[in-house]
């Protein structure tokens, strides 16, 4: 299927690694120009001259803060100037969840919950805020929310928290910007195979003085597909939502976790 997305412009942030990072592979495979952000400079030049040489797409690197208004500004003002406009934006950027004991209700305190929402909820609603404007004068546009599944199962209170504030965020801007010919959207990834992945299951095989092989099965062991999902996999539904072929989905949630066992959501 030509998902009609050459020589669309992205803007992706936390895309210097994990499921931001494929996601933006992923759409300069398709034929989009993408702008990726996060804070760290060094890992974004890194990230952005290995996807450029693989995809043969532009890659611009841009510095962000999603905590900070201005910071936000210059990024957007940065990516309009860098590609000539923004027709996708990606909110991936996000505290570290999911591979990791989340804290107990005794170890939230006031700091932690907030600085975690302040980055994924404040800080996807900031970089929309700023997006939005460029997308309703071209008339079209895909914004894109990566949540997580601790919007659908306990676990993690600031991680139940932060992605259902997404899922609300995502409806509501669909609501608003729908009429606009601008998609929101929120995807809902699992437990997902990133760079970091290895590492984790290591250092649990270690820490249990078991096979890296049974600590991945039993990470698995929720999942109905039976494995872990890729971040590649993510990417790849991530980039239909981003195209033209998904005008029919809009202000909705999609898991991409491989399936929950037991689960009936409706």
């Amino acid at each position: 299927m030509d998902l009609h997305l050459t020589d669309k412009r992205a803007l992706v942030t936390g895309g210097s690694k994990g499921i931001g990072r494929a996601i933006a592979r992923q759409l300069a495979l398709e034929g989009v120009d993408v702008v990726i952000a996060s804070r760290n400079q060094a890992e974004l030049e890194a990230a952005a001259k290995e996807l450029a040489a693989e995809t043969k797409r532009k890659i611009v690197p841009l510095t962000v803060d999603t905590k900070d208004d201005e910071s936000v500004r210059q990024l957007v003002a940065g990516a309009v100037a860098a590609l000539g406009g923004i027709d996708i934006l990606v909110n991936s950027a996000a505290m570290p969840a999911g591979q990791s004991t989340p804290p107990a209700l005794a170890d939230i305190d006031d700091e932690n919950f907030y600085a975690d929402v302040d980055v994924k909820v404040m800080g996807y609603l900031r970089t929309a805020r700023e997006v939005a404007p460029h997308m309703i004068r071209a008339g079209w546009g895909r914004i894109i929310n990566v949540s997580g599944l601790g919007a659908r199962q306990t676990g993690s209170i600031i991680g139940s928290v932060r992605n259902v504030a997404v899922a609300a965020l995502s409806k509501n801007l669909a609501d608003e910007l729908g009429p606009k010919g601008i998609n929101v959207t929120v995807v809902h990834p699992g437990l997902t195979r990133t760079e970091k992945t290895p590492g984790v299951i290591a250092a649990r095989a270690a820490a249990g003085g078991i096979s890296a092989e049974e600590v991945e099965k039993r990470m698995a062991a929720p999942v109905i597909l039976g494995r872990i999902v890729d971040a590649s996999e993510v990417a790849d539904l991530v980039a239909f939502l981003a195209s033209p072929r998904s005008v029919s989905v809009n202000g909705d949630a999609i898991p991409c976790g491989g399936g929950t066992k037991g689960v009936i959501y409706y």
